[in-house]
């Protein structure tokens, strides 16, 4: 009994480590991402005229930040760069996808209202309830500069449509009920 306790104390300990560095990781993602009320956040994204190594070292930082921060997606403005780029896991287990000049079409008239966060507002711990399409068509290019298109549904569809909303300038806030919107700015100006 005593050996087992031993044995526990080190991975308690290794626990606690690994805990404080997955903070520490995310707390310098977070200094990355550009946060309410910064005006990058309400700026249209200019198009990718092409998909160079430039732009793969974009999309790789980009991975590393929200990776850390452990977001579901990221678009480039919410690093400060105003090119319409943006990357998303749809569930933790899902592939990396990148999305550049996305165009969604096909929108369907179901809609669906869920709690979102948002990484640059109040680093993902405001939450409003947003009402979104369930499902939608995409056209963009991939990571490599490929065409791809494809159909997106549920979670998928929603982290798409958040952060092609990001890339409009558009911001979770502006698509939540006024009373919601309300008091959602009232958390945000008193984190100022």
């Amino acid at each position: 009994m005593a050996e087992t306790e031993v044995e526990n104390e080190p991975e308690a300990g290794e626990q606690a480590r690994d805990d404080a560095e997955l903070r520490a990781h995310r707390a310098a993602a977070m200094r990355l991402v550009r946060q309410y009320p910064d005006p990058a956040l309400r700026v249209r994204a200019n198009p990718v005229g092409e998909v160079d190594g430039e732009l793969r070292e974009l999309v790789a930082r980009m991975a590393e930040v929200m990776e850390r921060a452990h977001g579901a997606g990221l678009a480039a403005p919410q690093i400060g760069v105003l090119r319409r780029v943006l990357i998303y896991r749809a569930g933790r287990d899902g592939a990396l996808t990148t999305l550049v000049n996305p165009e969604l079409s096909e929108l369907s008239d179901e809609h669906e209202t869920e709690p979102e966060g948002c990484l640059s507002l109040l680093g993902g711990e405001l939450s409003v309830p947003v009402e979104r399409h369930l499902r939608l068509r995409v056209r963009a290019l991939d990571g490599d500069g490929a065409a791809i298109e494809f159909e997106a549904e549920g979670l998928e569809a929603r982290v798409i449509q958040h952060e092609v909303d990001h890339l409009d300038g558009v911001l979770i806030i502006d698509r939540t009920a006024a009373d919601d919107r309300r008091a959602a700015m009232r958390e945000l100006r008193l984190s100022m």
